[in-house]
């Protein structure tokens, strides 16, 4: 019984869940079809009909159209374009004129519009050709046009689609973005100055309006002068400061410095003084945020090579490796940083410009979509650089090298000068300046004779005669050895002869040496000192040639001899 009463129970519990599965089918259909517009008892009734020539079936027309009647100063038919639901119908008709006037002028001057990309399509849906934006297929019931700052605060100018009843939707300047007007227009409409500009001189010549092809060139002349000013300003206080690190760092900065400035004027300039069209202006716009961010990183850069500099004169001195290892290693390590700085600014410099223009909006996808391309394309174009900026940052941070190592590179005798992004700057002995690229000089072997320790063995061999004192002439080169002032560790004065002829002997006289050129001249002046001992003092140990004579050359010398004094006899007697 129990079970014959719960089978009625568990059936209506069945039917009751699938019914409510049809109602919240049929209501999630309803809102995906509701989803495409916005559903409005009425649409601007206090202005009236809407005139035939504002089509606002789509975006990209609703969007021309209100150009095109602005531009015609047909204001009323304008104000149909946009979405007065807030206001009354009499205020409709009051305000909807000046509300589609100030919206063009603020259109015109604020952020240029490209009518182009807007969608072609009543439903705005989102298209994609390459495939790669999630999003494609979507359709849309608002689509931003702009987005315009004020006073730090974002207002962005939307368009949305909407229905009255049966009738087709219609794309307009949305409610929200009609009330941001009066702020907008405040920053981007006219300025006190256009106040006073001849109405001739207001209608558009191209891009342009007549009057700013004019105002232009004297408005850049003007902030050249201000750049120019402020660049003789710091060179009059490169002179003025007293020798050191400040005036060669205002000496440096002055071009960056002038630029910074001519940015920052012209924003106010723009900001407060004169406002000129939505092309004019966002030209400016990117010129001044690359000028301005270009001018900081320069500054920075100058501020880490006056440090560099610096350093160098304070503790480094003249770059070879007589200092001490830690202060080259610092200079070293002062380069690499100088690099990574460089990168850093540029790196942020350019993602800097291109979140202020606004362009990963636009070509985000676009630069995802051919990063896999560009990655190639640049793999194959720079190989050389790439590969050469990759070797720096290798030496810099591995350091075989340091600034200042003595290097002896393809048998020459070099110090290093400098380690930059794609070569290498070496100083030879006779002050000649080698530039050898990153990769070529680390795929070469070197030796750098400052890796360790700066002092260095040196040799130097006399050829003598077999009879020389080899035991005096050690005594004498411990003497000559020990006045050098960069000869260290006596202990390891070292003479021997190392080698043998059937008519001389080499001997070689070792010394340890400071460094390695201090070296060299000590090497010089002993072997001078004993030449001059053996010059002096024993001439007969310089090695000489011995020839041996038989007796048959002698007899044959003695009879050569007699007929050469008989004959001159001969020719000594008078003739009869």
């Amino acid at each position: 019984m129990k079970a014959n009463n719960s089978w009625p129970a568990w059936l209506m519990l069945v039917v009751a869940l699938t019914f409510s599965s049809l109602c919240a089918a049929q209501t999630q259909g309803g809102e995906s079809e509701d989803s495409r517009w916005f559903t409005v008892d009425s649409i601007n009734t206090g202005l009236g009909e809407a005139p035939e020539d504002a089509n606002r079936v789509t975006p990209r027309e609703s969007v021309r159209s209100f150009l095109d009647l602005t531009e015609k100063e047909e204001y009323e038919k304008a104000a149909h374009m946009l979405n007065l639901s807030e206001f009354s119908d009499d205020e409709q008709r009051e305000k909807g004129h000046d509300l589609a006037r100030q919206l063009a002028e603020i259109i015109q001057r604020g952020e240029r519009i490209s009518v182009d990309n807007l969608s072609g399509r009543e439903d705005a849906v989102i298209e994609d050709p390459s495939g790669q934006n999630p999003r494609v297929g979507e359709t849309r019931r608002n689509i931003e046009l702009a987005s315009l700052q004020v006073r730090g605060e974002t207002y962005d100018i939307r368009l949305g689609r909407y229905r009255v009843g049966d009738d087709d939707p219609v794309w307009l300047i949305m409610p929200i973005s009609v009330s941001y007007i009066p702020t907008l227009y405040e920053q981007y409409g006219p300025s006190m100055l256009e106040q006073y500009i001849p109405e001739r001189l207001q209608s558009s010549f191209g891009m342009l309006r007549i009057w700013e092809w004019v105002a232009i060139p004297i408005f850049l002349l003007f902030v050249g002068l201000v750049g120019w000013g402020v660049h003789r300003l710091f060179d009059l206080m490169s002179k003025w400061l007293p020798t050191g690190a400040f005036r060669l760092f205002a000496g440096q900065i002055g071009m960056p410095a002038a630029l910074i400035v001519m940015s920052l004027f012209t924003q106010m300039v723009l900001n407060y003084v004169v406002s000129f069209s939505a092309v004019a202006t966002t030209t400016f716009r990117v010129l001044l945020i690359g000028i301005l961010a270009w001018g900081a990183g320069t500054i920075a850069l100058r501020f880490v090579d006056t440090l560099m500099l610096r350093m160098t004169r304070r503790l480094v001195g003249e770059i070879d490796d007589t200092k001490p290892k830690d202060e080259r290693k610092l200079l070293t390590s002062l380069y690499a940083l100088r690099r990574i700085i460089i990168l850093v600014a540029v790196t942020g410099v350019s993602v800097y410009i291109l979140g202020q223009v606004q362009l990963f909006e636009t070509l985000g996808l676009s630069i995802l979509a051919s990063a896999s391309v560009l990655a190639v394309l640049v793999g194959v174009a720079g190989q050389a650089v790439l590969g050469n900026i990759l070797s720096s940052f290798q030496l810099s941070f591995a350091k075989p090298i340091r600034i200042g190592d003595l290097v002896i590179f393809e048998n020459q005798w070099c110090y290093v000068e400098g380690i930059f992004y794609t070569y290498i700057r070496l100083r030879t002995w006779d002050e000649r300046r080698l530039i050898v690229p990153v990769t070529y000089f680390t795929s070469k072997p070197f030796q750098n004779l400052s890796v360790k320790s700066i002092k260095m063995y040196r040799y130097l061999e006399l050829t003598l005669h077999l009879s020389a004192d080899v035991g005096l002439l050690r005594d004498k080169f411990l003497e000559f050895a020990k006045q050098e002032d960069n000869v260290i560790e006596h202990h390891k004065l070292l003479c021997y002869v190392t080698a043998q002829t059937a008519t001389a002997q080499i001997v070689t006289c070792y010394l340890m040496t400071s460094d390695p050129m201090a070296g060299w001249t000590a090497e010089m002046n002993v072997r001078e000192k004993l030449m001059a001992f053996i010059r002096d003092q024993h001439p007969e140990w310089w090695p000489r040639e011995v020839m041996v004579i038989s007796h048959q050359d002698v007899a044959r010398g003695k009879r050569q001899s007699q007929r050469s004094e008989g004959a001159d006899n001969a020719e000594g007697e008078p003739s009869e």
